[in-house]
Protein backbone atom coordinates (compact mmCIF):
# COMPACT_ATOMS: atom_id res chain seq x y z
CA UNK A 1 0.00 0.00 0.00
CA UNK A 2 1.16 3.19 -0.84
CA UNK A 3 2.41 5.39 1.63
CA UNK A 4 -0.35 8.45 2.71
CA UNK A 5 2.92 11.21 2.42
CA UNK A 6 4.28 9.54 -0.97
CA UNK A 7 0.74 9.78 -2.27
CA UNK A 8 0.43 13.32 -0.94
CA UNK A 9 3.73 14.50 -2.80
CA UNK A 10 2.66 12.62 -6.52
CA UNK A 11 -1.01 14.73 -5.86
CA UNK A 12 1.25 17.64 -6.11
CA UNK A 13 3.72 16.96 -9.12
CA UNK A 14 0.96 15.68 -11.00
CA UNK A 15 -1.73 18.86 -10.29
CA UNK A 16 1.33 21.90 -10.70
CA UNK A 17 2.11 20.36 -13.90
CA UNK A 18 1.31 22.57 -16.92
CA UNK A 19 -0.82 21.42 -20.07
CA UNK A 20 -1.00 22.71 -23.88
CA UNK A 21 -4.57 23.69 -22.80
CA UNK A 22 -4.19 24.91 -19.42
CA UNK A 23 -0.91 26.27 -16.73
CA UNK A 24 -0.91 25.31 -13.34
CA UNK A 25 -2.25 28.13 -11.05
CA UNK A 26 -0.84 31.04 -10.09
CA UNK A 27 -1.79 34.62 -9.31
CA UNK A 28 -2.18 35.39 -13.19
CA UNK A 29 -1.02 38.93 -13.26
CA UNK A 30 2.39 40.85 -11.54
CA UNK A 31 1.85 42.36 -8.34
CA UNK A 32 5.04 44.56 -8.04
CA UNK A 33 3.59 46.46 -5.04
CA UNK A 34 3.83 43.13 -2.82
CA UNK A 35 6.84 41.54 -4.64
CA UNK A 36 9.11 39.96 -1.88
CA UNK A 37 12.04 41.77 -0.60
CA UNK A 38 15.29 39.57 -2.27
CA UNK A 39 16.59 39.93 1.07
CA UNK A 40 16.50 38.76 4.52
CA UNK A 41 17.86 40.77 7.45
CA UNK A 42 17.67 39.68 11.01
CA UNK A 43 17.59 42.97 13.07
CA UNK A 44 18.67 44.02 16.39
CA UNK A 45 21.71 41.18 16.23
CA UNK A 46 25.88 42.21 15.69
CA UNK A 47 26.64 42.12 12.73
CA UNK A 48 30.46 41.03 11.19
CA UNK A 49 31.44 42.56 7.83
CA UNK A 50 33.19 40.18 5.90
CA UNK A 51 36.16 40.68 3.82
CA UNK A 52 36.42 40.89 -0.14
CA UNK A 53 38.59 38.39 -2.20
CA UNK A 54 41.33 41.14 -2.89
CA UNK A 55 42.58 38.80 -5.28
CA UNK A 56 40.61 35.53 -6.82
CA UNK A 57 41.73 31.92 -5.82
CA UNK A 58 44.30 30.98 -8.95
CA UNK A 59 43.19 27.81 -10.23
CA UNK A 60 42.00 27.89 -13.69
CA UNK A 61 38.61 26.06 -15.69
CA UNK A 62 39.28 22.50 -14.32
CA UNK A 63 39.76 24.08 -11.09
CA UNK A 64 35.59 24.24 -10.85
CA UNK A 65 35.52 20.34 -10.40
CA UNK A 66 38.51 18.57 -9.64
CA UNK A 67 40.89 19.46 -6.25
CA UNK A 68 43.51 22.25 -7.62
CA UNK A 69 45.28 23.00 -4.33
CA UNK A 70 46.48 22.34 -0.54
CA UNK A 71 43.42 23.73 1.55
CA UNK A 72 44.47 27.51 2.64
CA UNK A 73 44.31 27.80 6.41
CA UNK A 74 40.97 28.25 8.34
CA UNK A 75 39.63 31.80 8.95
CA UNK A 76 37.33 34.32 8.57
CA UNK A 77 38.65 35.05 5.19
CA UNK A 78 38.53 31.38 3.83
CA UNK A 79 34.71 31.64 4.99
CA UNK A 80 34.04 35.12 3.36
CA UNK A 81 35.61 33.88 0.38
CA UNK A 82 33.64 30.82 -0.20
CA UNK A 83 30.18 32.92 0.42
CA UNK A 84 31.49 35.72 -1.65
CA UNK A 85 32.16 33.48 -4.86
CA UNK A 86 28.38 30.89 -3.99
CA UNK A 87 25.75 33.22 -2.21
CA UNK A 88 27.42 36.34 -2.93
CA UNK A 89 26.35 39.19 -5.36
CA UNK A 90 27.69 39.19 -8.72
CA UNK A 91 26.66 42.17 -10.55
CA UNK A 92 23.63 45.54 -10.47
CA UNK A 93 21.76 45.57 -13.39
CA UNK A 94 20.28 48.79 -14.19
CA UNK A 95 17.69 50.24 -16.78
CA UNK A 96 15.00 52.74 -16.95
CA UNK A 97 15.10 54.12 -13.41
CA UNK A 98 15.00 50.42 -11.82
CA UNK A 99 18.16 48.23 -10.30
CA UNK A 100 18.42 44.81 -9.40
CA UNK A 101 20.92 42.32 -8.28
CA UNK A 102 22.25 39.49 -9.47
CA UNK A 103 24.27 36.49 -7.50
CA UNK A 104 26.21 33.91 -8.17
CA UNK A 105 24.07 31.64 -7.01
CA UNK A 106 21.32 31.13 -9.94
CA UNK A 107 17.39 31.57 -9.06
CA UNK A 108 14.38 30.67 -10.62
CA UNK A 109 13.17 34.17 -11.45
CA UNK A 110 16.14 35.82 -10.05
CA UNK A 111 13.87 35.44 -6.67
CA UNK A 112 16.28 34.15 -4.85
CA UNK A 113 14.39 31.62 -2.02
CA UNK A 114 17.37 29.93 -0.47
CA UNK A 115 18.78 31.69 2.66
CA UNK A 116 21.94 30.48 4.01
CA UNK A 117 23.45 29.88 7.74
CA UNK A 118 26.09 28.87 9.51
CA UNK A 119 27.79 27.26 12.59
CA UNK A 120 31.29 28.48 13.00
CA UNK A 121 33.72 28.28 15.93
CA UNK A 122 35.53 30.97 17.62
CA UNK A 123 38.05 32.65 15.47
CA UNK A 124 40.21 36.08 14.92
CA UNK A 125 37.55 38.50 14.24
CA UNK A 126 34.48 36.50 14.99
CA UNK A 127 33.23 34.56 17.93
CA UNK A 128 31.93 31.52 17.88
CA UNK A 129 27.89 31.98 17.11
CA UNK A 130 25.56 30.56 14.43
CA UNK A 131 24.88 32.90 11.73
CA UNK A 132 22.68 34.02 9.05
CA UNK A 133 24.53 35.08 5.86
CA UNK A 134 23.63 38.59 4.32
CA UNK A 135 24.61 38.79 0.58
CA UNK A 136 23.20 42.13 0.25
CA UNK A 137 26.01 43.52 3.02
CA UNK A 138 28.07 40.45 2.53
CA UNK A 139 28.17 40.50 6.35
CA UNK A 140 27.30 37.90 8.92
CA UNK A 141 24.32 38.19 11.39
CA UNK A 142 24.74 36.69 14.60
CA UNK A 143 21.84 35.14 15.76
CA UNK A 144 22.95 33.03 18.94
CA UNK A 145 26.82 32.20 20.81
CA UNK A 146 28.80 28.90 19.90
CA UNK A 147 30.50 28.00 23.74
CA UNK A 148 33.62 26.64 22.68
CA UNK A 149 32.52 23.31 25.03
CA UNK A 150 29.83 22.69 22.47
CA UNK A 151 32.56 23.08 19.33
CA UNK A 152 35.06 21.34 20.07
CA UNK A 153 32.45 17.60 20.24
CA UNK A 154 31.56 18.60 17.00
CA UNK A 155 35.32 19.19 15.34
CA UNK A 156 36.01 15.71 17.10
CA UNK A 157 33.10 14.13 15.70
CA UNK A 158 33.55 15.15 12.33
CA UNK A 159 37.50 14.41 12.95
CA UNK A 160 38.52 17.81 10.48
CA UNK A 161 38.48 21.07 10.98
CA UNK A 162 35.43 23.05 9.39
CA UNK A 163 32.34 24.89 10.01
CA UNK A 164 28.49 23.99 10.10
CA UNK A 165 26.53 25.84 6.94
CA UNK A 166 22.97 25.18 6.72
CA UNK A 167 20.45 26.17 3.32
CA UNK A 168 16.73 27.40 3.94
CA UNK A 169 14.07 28.12 1.21
CA UNK A 170 11.22 30.55 1.84
CA UNK A 171 8.52 29.31 -0.58
CA UNK A 172 6.31 32.95 -0.88
CA UNK A 173 9.57 34.38 -2.74
CA UNK A 174 8.62 32.29 -5.96
CA UNK A 175 5.23 31.97 -5.06
CA UNK A 176 4.43 35.42 -5.94
CA UNK A 177 5.27 35.01 -9.57
CA UNK A 178 4.77 31.27 -9.99
CA UNK A 179 1.94 30.40 -7.58
CA UNK A 180 1.52 26.57 -7.16
CA UNK A 181 4.58 25.38 -9.16
CA UNK A 182 7.19 27.04 -6.70
CA UNK A 183 7.68 24.15 -4.54
CA UNK A 184 9.32 22.84 -7.43
CA UNK A 185 11.63 25.87 -8.23
CA UNK A 186 12.67 26.77 -4.71
CA UNK A 187 14.06 22.82 -4.55
CA UNK A 188 15.73 23.49 -7.56
CA UNK A 189 17.81 26.11 -6.45
CA UNK A 190 18.50 24.46 -3.30
CA UNK A 191 20.07 22.17 -5.42
CA UNK A 192 21.81 25.60 -7.60
CA UNK A 193 23.37 26.67 -4.12
CA UNK A 194 24.60 23.67 -3.50
CA UNK A 195 26.38 23.15 -6.37
CA UNK A 196 28.00 27.11 -6.04
CA UNK A 197 29.00 26.46 -2.27
CA UNK A 198 30.60 22.93 -3.60
CA UNK A 199 32.09 24.38 -6.41
CA UNK A 200 33.53 27.96 -4.39
CA UNK A 201 34.78 25.72 -1.77
CA UNK A 202 36.85 23.61 -4.29
CA UNK A 203 38.97 26.71 -5.00
CA UNK A 204 40.65 26.93 -1.71
CA UNK A 205 40.84 23.26 -1.31
CA UNK A 206 37.79 22.82 0.86
CA UNK A 207 35.04 20.43 -0.03
CA UNK A 208 31.36 20.63 1.33
CA UNK A 209 29.69 17.11 3.20
CA UNK A 210 26.15 17.15 3.46
CA UNK A 211 24.80 15.68 6.61
CA UNK A 212 22.16 14.09 4.35
CA UNK A 213 21.02 11.29 7.20
CA UNK A 214 19.91 14.39 9.54
CA UNK A 215 16.10 14.60 9.72
CA UNK A 216 14.29 18.33 8.96
CA UNK A 217 13.53 18.64 12.56
CA UNK A 218 16.83 18.20 13.69
CA UNK A 219 18.37 21.22 10.97
CA UNK A 220 15.62 23.17 12.21
CA UNK A 221 16.52 23.02 15.96
CA UNK A 222 19.89 23.36 15.12
CA UNK A 223 19.87 26.99 12.79
CA UNK A 224 17.43 28.24 15.67
CA UNK A 225 13.92 28.13 13.35
CA UNK A 226 11.65 26.52 15.86
CA UNK A 227 12.77 29.13 18.33
CA UNK A 228 12.10 32.45 15.63
CA UNK A 229 9.22 34.09 15.08
CA UNK A 230 8.64 34.15 11.30
CA UNK A 231 5.90 37.11 9.48
CA UNK A 232 3.47 35.21 8.40
CA UNK A 233 4.24 33.86 4.70
CA UNK A 234 7.70 34.45 5.35
CA UNK A 235 9.22 31.24 7.55
CA UNK A 236 12.38 29.92 6.36
CA UNK A 237 11.86 26.51 5.78
CA UNK A 238 15.07 23.85 6.98
CA UNK A 239 16.68 21.98 3.60
CA UNK A 240 19.50 20.75 4.16
CA UNK A 241 22.65 20.71 6.32
CA UNK A 242 26.62 20.18 5.37
CA UNK A 243 29.80 20.34 6.56
CA UNK A 244 32.77 22.18 4.86
CA UNK A 245 36.17 21.13 5.71
CA UNK A 246 39.61 20.18 4.26
CA UNK A 247 39.27 18.61 0.44
CA UNK A 248 41.76 16.11 2.18
CA UNK A 249 39.58 14.71 4.51
CA UNK A 250 37.07 11.82 3.04
CA UNK A 251 34.36 10.10 3.98
CA UNK A 252 33.23 12.07 7.59
CA UNK A 253 29.85 11.61 8.86
CA UNK A 254 26.85 12.31 7.64
CA UNK A 255 25.00 13.23 10.36
CA UNK A 256 25.35 14.66 14.13
CA UNK A 257 25.22 13.04 16.97
CA UNK A 258 21.21 13.49 18.41
CA UNK A 259 23.08 14.56 22.51
CA UNK A 260 24.46 17.84 19.76
CA UNK A 261 21.41 18.31 17.54
CA UNK A 262 19.54 18.82 21.92
CA UNK A 263 22.30 20.69 22.82
CA UNK A 264 21.27 23.42 20.13
CA UNK A 265 17.73 23.47 21.82
CA UNK A 266 18.90 25.12 24.63
CA UNK A 267 20.99 27.48 23.10
CA UNK A 268 18.66 31.07 22.77
CA UNK A 269 18.66 32.71 19.58
CA UNK A 270 17.75 36.32 18.54
CA UNK A 271 17.06 38.52 15.79
CA UNK A 272 13.94 39.87 14.01
CA UNK A 273 13.53 38.46 10.60
CA UNK A 274 11.94 41.27 8.18
CA UNK A 275 8.52 41.19 6.48
CA UNK A 276 9.43 40.71 2.85
CA UNK A 277 5.89 42.01 1.73
CA UNK A 278 2.90 43.87 2.75
CA UNK A 279 0.59 41.20 1.59
CA UNK A 280 0.69 38.09 0.87
CA UNK A 281 -0.93 34.92 -1.35
CA UNK A 282 -1.36 31.81 0.84
CA UNK A 283 -0.95 28.55 -1.60
CA UNK A 284 -1.83 25.72 0.52
CA UNK A 285 -0.93 23.07 -1.92
CA UNK A 286 2.71 24.03 -1.40
CA UNK A 287 2.04 24.02 2.69
CA UNK A 288 1.03 20.34 2.28
CA UNK A 289 3.61 19.32 -0.15
CA UNK A 290 6.28 20.54 2.01
CA UNK A 291 4.79 18.94 5.29
CA UNK A 292 4.38 15.59 3.33
CA UNK A 293 8.37 15.70 1.85
CA UNK A 294 9.67 16.50 5.22
CA UNK A 295 12.73 14.32 6.07
CA UNK A 296 12.98 11.75 8.67
CA UNK A 297 16.12 10.25 9.92
CA UNK A 298 18.03 8.01 7.52
CA UNK A 299 20.80 5.42 7.94
CA UNK A 300 22.01 5.52 4.17
CA UNK A 301 24.95 4.92 2.47
CA UNK A 302 25.84 6.72 -0.23
CA UNK A 303 27.68 4.52 -3.79
CA UNK A 304 30.99 5.33 -4.35
CA UNK A 305 30.87 6.98 -7.94
CA UNK A 306 32.87 5.40 -10.84
CA UNK A 307 37.01 7.16 -11.70
CA UNK A 308 36.34 8.32 -15.82
CA UNK A 309 38.40 10.42 -17.64
CA UNK A 310 37.59 13.98 -18.92
CA UNK A 311 36.13 14.29 -22.06
CA UNK A 312 38.60 16.16 -23.58
CA UNK A 313 37.36 20.21 -23.91
CA UNK A 314 39.06 23.09 -25.55
CA UNK A 315 40.87 25.07 -23.60
CA UNK A 316 39.25 27.94 -21.51
CA UNK A 317 40.89 31.25 -21.07
CA UNK A 318 39.02 32.23 -17.96
CA UNK A 319 39.99 31.12 -14.68
CA UNK A 320 37.71 29.13 -12.19
CA UNK A 321 36.74 32.41 -9.91
CA UNK A 322 36.24 34.34 -13.81
CA UNK A 323 33.66 31.98 -14.94
CA UNK A 324 31.66 31.62 -11.88
CA UNK A 325 31.45 36.07 -11.93
CA UNK A 326 30.88 36.06 -15.17
CA UNK A 327 27.85 33.47 -14.55
CA UNK A 328 24.17 34.64 -15.99
CA UNK A 329 20.80 33.72 -16.83
CA UNK A 330 20.47 34.11 -21.13
CA UNK A 331 17.54 35.69 -22.11
CA UNK A 332 17.88 35.66 -25.83
CA UNK A 333 20.36 33.74 -28.39
CA UNK A 334 21.80 34.14 -32.01
CA UNK A 335 20.38 31.35 -33.92
CA UNK A 336 23.17 31.50 -36.60
CA UNK A 337 25.79 30.66 -34.22
CA UNK A 338 26.84 26.72 -33.56
CA UNK A 339 28.92 25.30 -30.62
CA UNK A 340 31.70 22.84 -31.30
CA UNK A 341 31.00 19.01 -31.34
CA UNK A 342 34.17 18.55 -28.71
CA UNK A 343 33.13 21.76 -26.28
CA UNK A 344 29.32 20.25 -26.55
CA UNK A 345 30.55 16.77 -25.67
CA UNK A 346 32.88 17.74 -22.78
CA UNK A 347 29.74 20.21 -21.80
CA UNK A 348 27.40 16.94 -21.18
CA UNK A 349 30.18 14.80 -19.85
CA UNK A 350 30.75 17.14 -16.76
CA UNK A 351 27.56 16.42 -15.43
CA UNK A 352 28.50 12.99 -14.96
CA UNK A 353 29.31 11.94 -11.27
CA UNK A 354 32.88 10.84 -10.29
CA UNK A 355 34.56 10.43 -7.27
CA UNK A 356 35.84 13.14 -5.42
CA UNK A 357 34.65 15.85 -8.07
CA UNK A 358 32.34 18.71 -7.31
CA UNK A 359 29.78 19.23 -7.51
CA UNK A 360 28.66 15.63 -7.25
CA UNK A 361 30.33 14.43 -4.73
CA UNK A 362 28.27 16.32 -2.04
CA UNK A 363 26.62 13.03 -1.05
CA UNK A 364 23.09 13.54 -1.98
CA UNK A 365 22.80 9.76 -2.74
CA UNK A 366 22.91 7.77 -6.45
CA UNK A 367 22.75 9.92 -9.74
CA UNK A 368 18.66 9.48 -10.84
CA UNK A 369 18.47 12.18 -13.28
CA UNK A 370 19.16 11.75 -17.27
CA UNK A 371 19.07 14.16 -20.05
CA UNK A 372 17.23 14.22 -22.87
CA UNK A 373 18.41 16.26 -25.20
CA UNK A 374 17.45 18.74 -28.45
CA UNK A 375 20.56 19.01 -30.92
CA UNK A 376 20.11 21.95 -32.79
CA UNK A 377 23.51 23.56 -33.75
CA UNK A 378 26.14 21.64 -32.73
CA UNK A 379 29.13 21.28 -35.64
CA UNK A 380 30.06 17.61 -37.04
CA UNK A 381 26.63 16.12 -35.19
CA UNK A 382 23.25 15.74 -36.76
CA UNK A 383 20.54 17.78 -35.86
CA UNK A 384 18.45 15.35 -33.28
CA UNK A 385 17.12 14.07 -30.48
CA UNK A 386 19.26 12.15 -27.88
CA UNK A 387 19.72 10.45 -24.59
CA UNK A 388 22.34 11.14 -21.85
CA UNK A 389 22.35 8.25 -19.29
CA UNK A 390 23.82 9.43 -16.35
CA UNK A 391 23.99 5.93 -14.62
CA UNK A 392 23.92 3.22 -17.11
CA UNK A 393 21.99 0.83 -14.67
CA UNK A 394 19.33 2.44 -15.40
CA UNK A 395 19.38 2.32 -19.55
CA UNK A 396 17.60 -0.88 -19.59
CA UNK A 397 14.85 0.30 -17.96
CA UNK A 398 14.69 3.88 -19.71
CA UNK A 399 15.01 1.70 -22.96
CA UNK A 400 11.80 -0.71 -21.94
CA UNK A 401 9.67 2.55 -20.92
CA UNK A 402 10.43 4.32 -24.13
CA UNK A 403 9.36 4.42 -27.58
CA UNK A 404 10.12 0.97 -29.40
CA UNK A 405 11.16 2.98 -32.43
CA UNK A 406 14.06 5.29 -31.32
CA UNK A 407 17.67 4.39 -32.79
CA UNK A 408 19.66 4.02 -29.39
CA UNK A 409 22.51 4.86 -31.48
CA UNK A 410 26.10 5.65 -29.73
CA UNK A 411 27.73 8.77 -30.69
CA UNK A 412 31.27 7.77 -29.00
CA UNK A 413 32.14 4.37 -28.18
CA UNK A 414 32.27 4.29 -24.16
CA UNK A 415 30.12 7.09 -23.93
CA UNK A 416 26.49 6.87 -22.70
CA UNK A 417 25.10 9.30 -25.54
CA UNK A 418 22.86 7.96 -27.35
CA UNK A 419 20.67 9.37 -31.18
CA UNK A 420 17.16 8.41 -30.12
CA UNK A 421 15.86 10.24 -34.30
CA UNK A 422 17.56 12.55 -36.69
CA UNK A 423 15.85 15.71 -37.90
CA UNK A 424 15.54 19.17 -36.75
CA UNK A 425 13.64 19.62 -33.44
CA UNK A 426 13.99 23.04 -32.35
CA UNK A 427 9.87 23.78 -32.67
CA UNK A 428 9.21 20.77 -31.10
CA UNK A 429 11.91 21.91 -27.68
CA UNK A 430 9.92 25.71 -28.59
CA UNK A 431 6.62 23.99 -28.07
CA UNK A 432 7.62 21.88 -24.97
CA UNK A 433 9.44 24.63 -23.23
CA UNK A 434 6.30 26.91 -23.31
CA UNK A 435 6.66 28.67 -26.40
CA UNK A 436 9.86 30.05 -25.08
CA UNK A 437 11.61 30.79 -28.38
CA UNK A 438 15.45 30.64 -26.57
CA UNK A 439 14.60 26.49 -26.11
CA UNK A 440 15.16 26.22 -30.03
CA UNK A 441 17.11 29.31 -31.08
CA UNK A 442 20.67 27.88 -28.79
CA UNK A 443 23.22 25.32 -29.63
CA UNK A 444 21.11 22.78 -27.57
CA UNK A 445 18.25 22.64 -24.80
CA UNK A 446 17.70 19.65 -22.79
CA UNK A 447 15.06 18.29 -19.96
CA UNK A 448 16.29 16.57 -17.07
CA UNK A 449 14.36 12.84 -16.51
CA UNK A 450 14.13 11.51 -13.38
CA UNK A 451 13.59 7.94 -11.97
CA UNK A 452 10.38 8.86 -10.06
CA UNK A 453 7.34 7.06 -8.81
CA UNK A 454 9.15 3.96 -7.43
CA UNK A 455 11.63 6.58 -5.80
CA UNK A 456 9.09 8.68 -3.88
CA UNK A 457 6.64 5.46 -3.11
CA UNK A 458 9.78 4.84 -1.18
CA UNK A 459 10.89 7.83 0.10
CA UNK A 460 8.52 10.57 -0.42
CA UNK A 461 11.08 12.84 0.98
CA UNK A 462 13.38 11.98 -2.01
CA UNK A 463 11.15 14.41 -4.18
CA UNK A 464 12.85 17.25 -2.61
CA UNK A 465 16.41 15.79 -3.28
CA UNK A 466 15.44 14.49 -7.25
CA UNK A 467 14.98 18.55 -7.87
CA UNK A 468 18.05 19.28 -5.64
CA UNK A 469 20.05 16.58 -8.19
CA UNK A 470 18.63 18.90 -11.04
CA UNK A 471 19.69 21.78 -9.49
CA UNK A 472 23.49 20.85 -9.32
CA UNK A 473 23.00 19.99 -13.01
CA UNK A 474 21.89 23.64 -14.14
CA UNK A 475 24.91 24.75 -12.01
CA UNK A 476 27.38 22.64 -14.10
CA UNK A 477 25.63 23.49 -17.48
CA UNK A 478 25.78 27.24 -16.45
CA UNK A 479 29.59 26.84 -15.68
CA UNK A 480 30.45 25.12 -18.52
CA UNK A 481 28.83 27.22 -21.38
CA UNK A 482 30.26 30.29 -19.30
CA UNK A 483 33.79 28.42 -19.92
CA UNK A 484 33.12 27.68 -23.65
CA UNK A 485 32.19 30.98 -24.41
CA UNK A 486 28.20 30.56 -24.55
CA UNK A 487 25.54 30.93 -21.97
CA UNK A 488 22.71 28.95 -20.62
CA UNK A 489 19.26 29.58 -18.95
CA UNK A 490 17.12 26.88 -16.78
CA UNK A 491 13.92 26.80 -17.75
CA UNK A 492 10.98 25.97 -15.49
CA UNK A 493 8.05 26.12 -17.72
CA UNK A 494 7.68 23.18 -19.84
CA UNK A 495 4.98 21.40 -20.34
CA UNK A 496 5.22 18.05 -18.40
CA UNK A 497 3.20 15.55 -20.55
CA UNK A 498 4.12 16.64 -23.56
CA UNK A 499 7.56 15.84 -22.95
CA UNK A 500 6.78 12.60 -21.78
CA UNK A 501 4.55 12.13 -25.26
CA UNK A 502 8.01 12.64 -26.87
CA UNK A 503 9.81 9.86 -25.43
CA UNK A 504 6.77 7.88 -25.15
CA UNK A 505 6.56 7.34 -21.59
CA UNK A 506 2.92 6.42 -20.34
CA UNK A 507 3.81 6.34 -16.57
CA UNK A 508 4.95 8.10 -13.46
CA UNK A 509 8.31 5.41 -13.00
CA UNK A 510 10.52 8.49 -15.19
CA UNK A 511 9.48 12.48 -15.04
CA UNK A 512 11.21 15.51 -16.46
CA UNK A 513 12.01 17.64 -13.65
CA UNK A 514 14.05 20.87 -15.16
CA UNK A 515 14.76 22.03 -18.59
CA UNK A 516 17.76 23.66 -19.64
CA UNK A 517 19.04 25.92 -23.38
CA UNK A 518 22.45 26.57 -24.02
CA UNK A 519 23.57 29.01 -27.13
CA UNK A 520 25.15 32.04 -28.01
CA UNK A 521 23.93 34.75 -25.73
CA UNK A 522 22.22 37.77 -27.26
CA UNK A 523 22.67 41.01 -24.34
CA UNK A 524 20.93 43.91 -24.21
CA UNK A 525 22.67 47.12 -24.98
CA UNK A 526 20.14 49.05 -22.75
CA UNK A 527 20.89 47.56 -19.83
CA UNK A 528 23.78 48.71 -17.53
CA UNK A 529 26.05 46.60 -15.38
CA UNK A 530 27.52 47.75 -12.00
CA UNK A 531 30.21 46.11 -9.73
CA UNK A 532 28.64 43.65 -7.22
CA UNK A 533 29.24 46.05 -3.69
CA UNK A 534 29.93 49.49 -5.54
CA UNK A 535 26.77 50.46 -2.87
CA UNK A 536 29.40 49.64 0.56
CA UNK A 537 31.74 52.25 0.62
CA UNK A 538 34.90 51.55 1.74
CA UNK A 539 34.84 47.71 1.03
Amino acid sequence: MIHPAAEAVLSYHEQTKHHMDRYARSLGYMDWKNQPDPFRRYEGVPRIALPLLSEDPPAGHHGLFEACRPPVPFGLTLIAGILELSMGLSAWKETAGSRWALRMNPSSGNLHPTEAHLVLPDMEGCPGGIYHYSPLHHCLERRAEMPADRWEPMRAHFGADGFLIGLTSIFWRESWKYGERAFRYCNHDVGHALAALRVAANLFGWRLTSLIDLSDDAIETVLGLKQTCFPSQDVEHPDLLGYIHPNVAAGLPRTLPEDAVAAFAAIPFQGVPNALSREHVGWEIIDQAAGNSRKPVTRGSIRRQPRRAWWPAEESSLSAAQIIRRRRSATAFDPREALSRRNFLAMIDRTLPRDGTAPFDVGLGEPALHLLLFVHRVADLEPGLYFFCRDESDLPDVRAHTRSGFLWEAVESGFPLYCLARGDFSRTAVMLSCHQDIAGSGAFSLGMIARFGETLRREPFRYRHLFWESGLIGQVLYLEAEAHGVRGTGIGCYFDDAVHEVLGLASDRFQSLYHFTVGRSLDDSRITTHPPYFHLSGR
